[in-house]
């Protein structure tokens, strides 16, 4: 999928960008040109960089997960202002952003089924890999230190012991003078 979007690189040998098919590594484009666009399509509002949020917060992908799953018609008792949207998994009840999610928005190709609740975990998933892109390889990479270190470990406590067997167990006599 990354191969299909065409992403501006360079420069080349002449000093000039071009364009060459994306690959995983390549940031994600942003959504709108500057900020004045993006408050203009968000009624005035900068939008907020998602790229952290699970970073964010202790337990970050629940919260992110009841937050786009739980938008509800509100208690008896609790009005919302118009404009607003009830929530009861942010804080104060009330959110200015709409539902995003709909059942059957979208299809998956070995025929899942596109509820709120798979696309709800399918955005945490993305979001929580977006924060930390290189995570995977960077757990493997300590798990390849920590048993390079416990092979290294083993040969050491031998030669510690080997070495320092004869200091150990040396036994020291004063002699005492009349």
């Amino acid at each position: 999928m990354a191969a299909d979007v065409d992403v501006e690189d360079g420069p080349n040998e002449e000093g000039e960008m071009f364009s060459r098919p994306g690959k995983l590594t390549d940031k994600l484009p942003r959504p709108y040109p500057n900020e004045n666009a993006a408050r203009a399509n968000n009624n005035g509002a900068y939008p907020v960089d998602l790229s952290l949020v699970v970073k964010a917060r202790p337990h970050a992908e629940d919260y992110i997960f009841s937050l786009l799953t739980g938008y509800r018609e509100p208690p008896v008792g609790i009005t919302v202002r118009e404009g607003l949207y009830y929530n009861p998994y942010f804080a104060g009840g009330a959110i200015a952003m709409p539902q995003q999610l709909r059942p059957g928005v979208l299809t998956f190709d070995d025929g899942a089924e596109a509820s709120i609740s798979q696309l709800a975990k399918d955005v945490t998933t993305f979001l929580s890999w977006a924060a930390e892109p290189t995570h995977d390889e960077r757990k493997r990479l300590g798990l390849k230190f920590m048993f390079l270190t416990t092979l290294m470990a083993v040969p050491m406590l031998y030669w510690k012991k080997h070495k320092w067997a004869t200091v150990k167990t040396r036994k020291i006599g004063f002699i005492k003078h009349e």
